[in-house]
């Protein structure tokens, strides 16, 4: 039996009582897992209200799962990850493979996709070769 690496990665949630506060977990996961299924399993919604029940399912079509990666963000490599990523909109956690440690921040406050990064946000746009 050959152990996995174990990789740790911090979801970090938005306090909607007052905004200036994150509430932070971490949550230790195996190398080359899927950042939404982890979300999901652990009681994390990368979704708004409306896409919760209505969605595709991981398969990278409807956006709704976008999530901010603050840190560790792996280059985007789906087609539709990667338009949104160029132009300053959330990942796609149904695109996103834990490789390294990495900081998310889920997007309580989006109504379906979420808007472009806000100015001090904005990292990297990372580009695919």
């Amino acid at each position: 039996m050959g152990s996995q690496l174990r990789q740790k990665i911090r979801i970090v949630i938005k306090n909607t009582d007052n905004p200036d506060v994150d509430d932070e977990w971490v949550i230790e996961v195996d190398r080359g897992v899927n950042l939404r299924r982890i979300l999901l399993r652990e009681g994390m919604s990368p979704y708004a209200p409306i896409p919760k029940r209505i969605n595709c399912g991981g398969r990278g079509l409807c956006a709704t799962c976008g999530v901010w990666i603050e840190q560790g963000e792996s280059v985007p490599t789906h087609w539709h990850d990667k338009i949104g990523n160029r132009f300053g909109y959330p990942r796609l956690s149904c695109q996103i493979i834990v490789n390294d440690d990495m900081t998310v921040r889920l997007i309580p406050e989006k109504w379906i996709w979420g808007k472009r990064k806000p100015k001090r946000q904005s990292s990297s746009n990372l580009k695919s070769t």
